[in-house]
C-alpha cells in the first residue's frame, strides 16, 4: 500500500520530499517502483529504486529522501505476527511477479494491511546478496559495442570521448545512446557494470584494494565510496554479511 504517512506521536509528518528520523513498532518494507529514494539509517545509507526495496525490522530508526516524482510503497507487518527473517536493514531484490502484486495493492481499497501471501513472497524475495544493480543494454550499434567490452572488461579505462573516437562517432551522440537507451548516464553504467562485477569478488575472499583494482577503480576509496552509495553498505560490511550468512 502507498505510504499514507503513519508515525509515531509528535513526529513531522511525510513531505513529497521525505521525511525525518522516526521508528515504527512494526517491520515495514520499502519500495519504490518509480523514481529513487534513499533511506538513512544507523548503519549507513540505502538507495532504492526498482527492482531493489528495502527492509526495515521494527525499531530501526530511519529516514528518507524521495526524489521528485517519486511513487513510495510502504507494507507494514505486525512483528507479534509475522517473523522477519532479517535482524538488520536488508535490502532485497523484487522479482517481476512480487513487483506486480504489490503495484496492485495500490489500486486495491480491500488490499489487508499484514496480509500472510504477500510477507511470505516478500520475505523469499532474493537478498542483496544477488542483487546486482540494474543494467539496461543500450541497442544502437556504437553504444552496444561498448558495453559489450566493458561487460567482459570492466577494467577498461577508455572515457566517452575515448570510446567514441575509436570508433569514429561524437562523444555526444555515443553519450546521448546510453542516456537514451539505458535510461542511464554512460558513467553511470559503466560504475553499474563494475560494482556488479565486483559483487563476486567479494564472495570469493578478495581484498576490497585488490577488488577495485579488478574491476576499474582508479582508487579504493572512490570504489568504497561508490559502493556504499548503491547498497547502503562499505564492500567489507557486505562480504562480512554474506560469509555470515553462508554459515546460517
Amino acid at each position: 500500500m502507498a505510504d499514507s504517512g503513519t508515525r509515531t506521536a509528535g513526529e513531522e509528518p511525510i513531505t513529497a520530499a521525505g521525511h525525518p528520523t522516526h521508528v515504527h513498532d512494526f517491520h515495514q518494507l520499502l519500495y519504490a517502483p518509480l523514481g529513487r529514494i534513499t533511506v538513512t539509517t544507523p548503519d549507513g545509507e540505502h538507495e532504492l529504486a526498482s527492482p531493489l526495496a528495502l527492509w526495515l525490522p521494527a525499531g530501526t530508526p530511519h529516514s528518507a529522501r524521495f526524489d521528485p516524482e517519486s511513487l513510495v510503497l510502504a507494507e507494514p507487518f505486525d512483528p507479534a505476527v509475522h517473523h522477519l527473517p532479517f535482524t538488520r536493514t536488508t535490502a532485497i531484490r523484487l522479482g517481476d511477479t512480487v513487483r506486480r502484486q504489490l503495484l496492485a495493492r495500490t489500486r486495491g481499497a480491500d488490499a489487508e494491511a499484514g496480509d500472510a501471501a504477500m510477507f511470505a513472497a516478500l520475505t523469499c524475495a532474493r537478498t542483496r546478496r544477488d542483487a546486482r544493480l540494474p543494467l539496461p543494454r543500450p541497442t544502437s550499434e556504437a553504444a552496444r559495442t561498448v558495453a559489450g567490452t566493458l561487460l567482459r572488461r570492466p577494467d577498461d579505462p577508455r572515457t566517452a570521448t575515448e570510446w567514441a573516437e575509436s570508433l569514429y562517432v561524437s562523444s555526444t551522440s555515443l553519450r546521448r545512446a546510453f542516456r537514451a537507451e539505458t535510461g542511464i548516464a554512460f558513467s553511470e553504467w559503466r560504475t553499474r557494470v563494475r560494482l556488479n562485477h565486483s559483487l563476486e569478488l567479494l564472495t570469493q575472499g578478495h581484498q576490497v584494494g585488490a577488488v577495485a583494482a579488478k574491476v576499474g577503480f582508479t582508487s579504493t576509496n572512490g570504489y568504497i565510496l561508490a559502493f556504499r552509495r548503491h547498497f547502503g553498505r562499505t564492500p567489507g560490511a557486505w562480504a562480512k554479511e554474506c560469509a555470515e550468512r553462508s554459515a546460517e
